[in-house]
């Protein structure tokens, strides 16, 4: 057990982690400004028009009714083309992918979870999990990616030390991640005021869950047995309608809300090149308009310049390197070219300053490190004390088992 001083800095570091998420997420601080910076990814996904890769002979880029797009190449990061890439918008059940990306490192599979009454309350769709019966968190995660379901996300959440610390980790993972559209308010993705997301942090979250082969294989699944009381099971289905018919289907997630309409990310690899479609606010039945998105991908990737970049995780310091994170050179298409320069419509969902977030994040990290090494310095003083009481008493016992000494 650790020493008094060192628990009582483990314990101010989880209050200091949650207060500091919950100060960014209130205020807003994780968002970026288009007026104030160049905008994640870079300036062409700055405007509210579409940008497409150009290069000779590229094929037309499809037309889609989604509000928002972004289509990208999952190894190189290239943004490949992008309709308000950086627009807020409710994420509806796409959202689960932060919250996957958020727990899965943090729950062991074969994990027991007692449902607690909340679950089975929430509303959208479920999966039908009983308040008091154990289910493993891997049957959990199962039907929270597979078939979306709420009450399997807020049960994950609650095994995760209850919603609050969750959405707390939740926005603290967003803004590792650089997902600065993004304000986690639900572990299920149900309309919240003021939670957001965009295609841009959407395609950047599940290029992230690609490198967790847990994710990946939760969302490759067609069909699964979920267990229910009495030792019986009954299978649920994805609702990824790509999975079993468009070649080359890693997983996607779907979701729909009244507020936030279709919501769809999805990842397919096919020779070589690993594409990801993601689309917001978009009529119901979008599954032809994703796969001819796949298909303009594939058949563009690689070949002509890009018109952004996915940033990698971990801070971005200055506004000089969100610039430099897009691709050079990179050029737009004549569509949209007149409004290329406009910011997208943010008035709805505010903003905040980039600037004051990069502060909040920087001293929540010197905050938790100054933390860590008075947690680690507490456990050195507590092993040299031992250390010392052993020595004098081995000191003590050889000077009264020395018979030399005695007269």
């Amino acid at each position: 057990m650790l020493p008094f001083p060192a628990r009582r800095a483990s314990g101010l570091a989880l209050v200091a982690m949650a207060l500091l998420a919950d100060l960014a997420v209130s205020s807003g601080l994780w968002r970026a400004r288009a007026d104030d910076v160049t905008p994640l990814g870079g300036p062409l996904l700055a405007g509210s028009g579409t940008v497409a890769i150009t290069g000779p002979s590229l094929p037309a880029l499809p037309a889609t009714t989604a509000t928002s797009f972004v289509v990208a190449d999952a190894d190189t990061g290239q943004v490949l083309a992008a309709h308000n890439a950086h627009l807020r918008l409710a994420p509806a059940s796409t959202l689960k992918v932060l919250t996957a990306l958020t727990l899965i490192p943090r729950l062991d599979p074969k994990q027991m979870v007692v449902v607690q009454p909340d679950a089975p309350r929430t509303d959208g769709t479920k999966v039908g999990v009983v308040a008091g019966q154990s289910y493993s968190v891997g049957d959990l995660f199962t039907a929270m990616l597979m078939m979306s379901a709420n009450d399997a996300a807020v049960a994950l959440a609650d095994a995760n030390g209850g919603l609050a610390r969750t959405l707390a980790e939740m926005n603290a993972q967003a803004a590792w991640l650089n997902a600065r559209d993004t304000v986690a308010k639900t572990p299920d993705g149900l309309d919240a005021p003021g939670q957001t997301s965009s295609a841009y942090d959407l395609a950047l979250m599940f290029r992230a869950g690609l490198g967790i082969g847990d994710f990946r294989h939760y969302l490759s699944l067609e069909r699964a047995q979920f267990p229910a009381p009495n030792g019986k099971s009954y299978q649920i289905q994805s609702h990824d309608k790509l999975l079993a018919g468009y070649p080359g289907m890693i997983g996607g997630k779907n979701g729909y809300t009244v507020e936030a309409r279709a919501s769809y990310v999805g990842a397919a690899s096919r020779g070589g090149h690993t594409i990801i479609v993601a689309v917001m606010r978009d009529q119901p039945n979008f599954w032809d308009e994703v796969k001819a998105l796949f298909d303009w991908g594939f058949a563009v990737d690689g070949k002509g310049d890009p018109v952004g970049t996915l940033v990698p995780a971990g801070p971005l310091a200055t506004p000089s390197a969100l610039a430099a994170s897009a691709a050079p050179g990179a050029n737009a298409s004549g569509m949209g070219a007149r409004s290329r320069a406009r910011s997208p419509d943010r008035s709805k969902n505010g903003g905040g300053d980039v600037l004051v977030g990069g502060a909040v994040a920087f001293g929540a990290t010197v905050f938790l490190s100054a933390v860590a090494r008075h947690v680690r310095m507490c456990q050195r003083r507590q092993r040299r004390r031992a250390h010392r009481r052993y020595l004098d008493g081995l000191s003590r016992l050889s000077r009264f088992t020395d018979t030399s000494r005695r007269p």
